[in-house]
């Protein structure tokens, strides 16, 4: 595997972000930069189910943010009850 590996980093060769899989060029492969459509929609899922973030540090946030933050979390329970 390890030798698998190499030879792909040597040929430059692209990898897989989601199973690893060497990935075929753009021009031959409509899934770039994944090896197949299933690696792509595991992708879209993480992305759609907040598994992947953007961190923000906790400087670049003011306190109207924060308490806008807030105030939407209380509002949406309160609009949940109806």
């Amino acid at each position: 595997m390890r030798a698998l590996r190499a030879a792909c980093y040597e040929s430059g060769m692209a990898r897989c972000p989601i199973c690893d899989a060497a990935v075929q060029p753009r021009s031959s492969n409509p899934s770039y930069p994944f090896c197949t459509a299933r690696c792509k929609a595991i992708d879209l899922g993480k992305w759609l189910n907040e598994e992947y973030r953007i961190p923000v540090p906790d400087a670049e946030l003011d306190e109207d943010d924060l308490e806008d933050l807030t105030e939407g979390a209380s509002k949406k329970s309160e609009d949940m009850r109806h």
